[in-house]
């Protein structure tokens, strides 16, 4: 039996670019970063305020991750946030464009997406 979640990773093409989104805009806590010679490839552990993990990688030559259409796999990451409004506020002050909100048509909570600097969907949904 699992205990909770622990980390999601994420290759990147743009380290510097990741870490003003992930840390910077979102809010998140280096916690460690590796750089990986063998690999020429950077490890950011990125610590969430709920306690979760993100992983950012970066890797040579990573091809693009399709995100439209969907593709199988990951859909899209999504984050718990307290006033939405706030977010998307903070995400136009980091030069980052929010879709226009919506409600859950089934739990009645807001909600809206935006795009971390590689397109990857980034989702924040409001929990009261």
């Amino acid at each position: 039996m699992i205990a909770g979640f622990h980390h999601v990773a994420l290759i990147v093409s743009d380290l510097a670019a990741a870490r003003r989104f992930y840390l910077e805009a979102l809010g998140g806590e280096e916690i460690a970063a590796h750089y990986r010679a063998p690999r020429d490839s950077w490890k950011v552990d990125v610590k969430l305020p709920d306690g979760g993990q993100l992983e950012l990688f970066t890797f040579p030559a990573a091809p693009p991750r399709p995100s439209r259409p969907e593709a199988r796999g990951l859909r899209h990451l999504a984050f718990r946030v307290a006033d939405l409004d706030a977010m998307v506020a903070r995400m136009a002050a980091f030069g980052v464009a929010c879709e226009p909100i919506r409600v859950d048509e089934y739990t009645g909570a807001r909600f809206t997406f935006c795009a971390d600097p590689d397109g990857l969907p980034i989702e924040f949904y409001e929990t009261r």
